[in-house]
């Protein structure tokens, strides 16, 4: 199973984590896992790459892992474009979770700066 963890304060989306693989069929041939990668990776280079935050990423393939935080001190315009990125992401992932959940699980955490010390690894 697949499960996405989306960081969230009362300022808003702070990043995600997505774990696991989904199960639904042979690997290169799960519709699953493709959607949740292409959703996740295409959110990644939103941020990265369209809006021009720097991110902190980590990916590890083996194990399905994929994280992404905001860095602290994001002006507005660049905070306000990355709650959009996340929010078409979080949207995505839940109509995936809707069509197909026993494979994805798809959350909302509390984000506690102090407590991301070990998301940031």
């Amino acid at each position: 199973m697949i499960r996405v963890e989306f960081l969230k304060s009362t300022q808003g989306w702070h990043g995600f984590r997505a774990r696991g693989h989904a199960g639904f069929a042979d690997p290169g041939e799960d519709i699953v896992c493709a959607a949740v990668s292409a959703l996740t990776q295409t959110a990644v280079l939103g941020l990265t790459k369209v809006v021009g935050i720097a991110c902190q990423v980590e990916v590890e393939e083996k194990t399905g892992t994929l994280d992404c935080l905001l860095p602290p001190g994001l002006d507005s315009g660049e905070w306000q474009q990355a709650q959009l990125v996340l929010e078409v992401l979080y949207a995505g992932l839940k109509a995936t979770e809707r069509e197909y959940k026993q494979f994805v699980r798809v959350k909302e955490v509390p984000y506690r700066e102090d407590e991301s010390s070990a998301f940031r690894h």
